[in-house]
């Protein structure tokens, strides 16, 4: 195994500590929002039991917007 790699010119010992500083601190704040965010989906859920969506129905192409979007002037 290449030990300069891990050493880092002498400057490892300051790097590698960072790092792992760095790799924990947003570990530990995804999995925080992570369990918030379950906690407040199950508040919305209780909150509003079914989700109230809206349909939405197509209507049938009319002969006018085949005209109107074909380009002619006629």
């Amino acid at each position: 195994m290449n030990l300069e790699l891990i050493v880092l010119g002498g400057y490892g010992q300051f790097v590698w500590p960072a790092f792992i500083f760095s790799f924990v601190s947003c570990l530990y704040l995804y999995l925080k929002t992570k369990k918030e965010l379950k906690k407040q989906e199950k508040i919305f859920l209780d909150e509003f039991k079914q989700f109230r969506g809206i349909i939405v129905e197509a209507l049938p192409k009319k002969e006018n917007t085949k005209k109107a979007l074909s380009g002619n002037l006629v």
